[in-house]
């Protein structure tokens, strides 16, 4: 009884934090709508987002959006395969149920404040499957960085395959000036402050490592190394690279199954799909819970480029916002927090013998 009381009070919790982000999207987007409207002239009360939202979802075509979820619960499981390869190496066989349940509850947390999911991810899992934080942790480092070089390969071929597109949109619509010497002023600042602060720790490591704090930090970067080096000692380095694949290769499927989902981006090439991904890509990783606003703003942004108006690109933004972000990762995450203490009820994490572990 205790024990339900318990996950029946976290279920409460993360449902309010599940409101509370629709009504903060609801005002950013409301707002944003409005303001949209003004320009064409449209009085206030002729231009309502929860309208407009709940008509665009009742004309999207429903088993499009399923085949969406479907490809979002594959990415997953193939990130939870992949994550699990991570740890192998440091002696522990993690459930895969776990491994995919932690995944979602983190992308959930991340709805609420970005990058919270990441430090949740790993302490979740060092708590059902008995592995020191600081290892987990360095994995999740692994996986996020493979994320960021695959990220930066996708953005790269479609630089390449619409250069001469983006060019001429950038050209038309954005200053791009600015924002690089908005970008070399961070440089400029930022680098040598980083290189100060680095050389400051390395002139007093021996007496910050004296002392039991410094100590601390210590046991905890060395597991955290030990973690980021499992990525060395891969048993199947090919099923790694195809989970890999896999993960973004879903991820671009869900843009072009969205787009089919909503008649006025249904006729919209593959190609346009992927200049789609990249933006809404670029917009989740943009430090804000889920993407919100954000990815709304750049994928409106790609759909510009193929003609799509202002009006139907905010639309398809908000259909594939729902669907992927809130649909997919509240309610999945949800369910996740709430069944994992239920199927980790009698079970026992065993760690490889270590003839099965690698070399560290």
């Amino acid at each position: 009884m205790q024990r339900f009381i318990v996950n029946f009070l976290k279920f409460l919790l993360f449902l309010g934090v599940g409101v509370l982000i629709l009504y903060l999207l609801y005002r950013h987007q409301n707002a944003a709508f409005q303001a949209e409207c003004a320009l064409k002239g449209i009085p206030n009360e002729e231009c309502n987002l929860m309208d407009k939202v709940l008509h665009d979802f009742s004309t999207v075509k429903v088993s499009w959006l399923f085949l969406v979820l479907c490809a979002f619960i594959t990415s997953n499981i193939s990130r939870a395969i992949r994550w699990n390869m991570l740890i192998k190496p440091l002696g522990y066989t993690p459930r895969l149920i776990n491994s995919f349940f932690c995944i979602m509850i983190g992308y959930f947390a991340n709805l609420g404040l970005p990058r919270l999911g990441e430090v949740l991810r790993a302490g979740t899992m060092a708590q059902y499957e008995n592995i020191p934080v600081e290892k987990v942790m360095g994995t999740v480092v692994v996986d996020r960085i493979i994320d960021v070089i695959s990220i930066l390969l996708v953005t790269a071929l479609a630089i390449f395959l619409e250069y001469d597109t983006i060019l001429a949109f950038a050209k038309q619509h954005v200053a791009i000036a600015d924002k690089i010497a908005m970008l070399q002023n961070m440089l400029i600042w930022g680098i040598p402050l980083m290189l100060l602060g680095v050389a400051g720790l390395w002139y007093f490591r021996k007496q910050l490592l004296a002392t039991s704090i410094g100590q601390k930090i210590m046991g905890f970067a060395q597991g955290f190394w030990q973690g980021i080096q499992t990525v060395r000692q891969l048993d199947r380095p090919g099923l790694f690279l195809f989970h890999s694949f896999l993960i973004w290769f879903m991820y671009y499927s869900m843009t072009f199954l969205n787009f089919h989902a909503f008649a006025p981006t249904a006729h919209l090439s593959l190609v346009a799909a992927l200049i789609t991904f990249v933006f809404g890509g670029w917009g989740i990783v943009i430090p804000s819970p889920g993407g919100m606003g954000t990815y709304h703003f750049l994928a409106q942004t790609a759909l510009a480029m193929y003609g799509i108006s202002g009006e139907d690109g905010f639309s398809w933004a908000n259909i594939s916002f729902f669907t992927i972000q809130l649909g997919g990762n509240v309610a999945i995450g949800l369910s996740s927090w709430l069944l994992l203490p239920v199927v980790n009820r009698n079970y026992q994490p065993k760690a490889l013998s270590h003839e099965h572990v690698g070399t560290n």
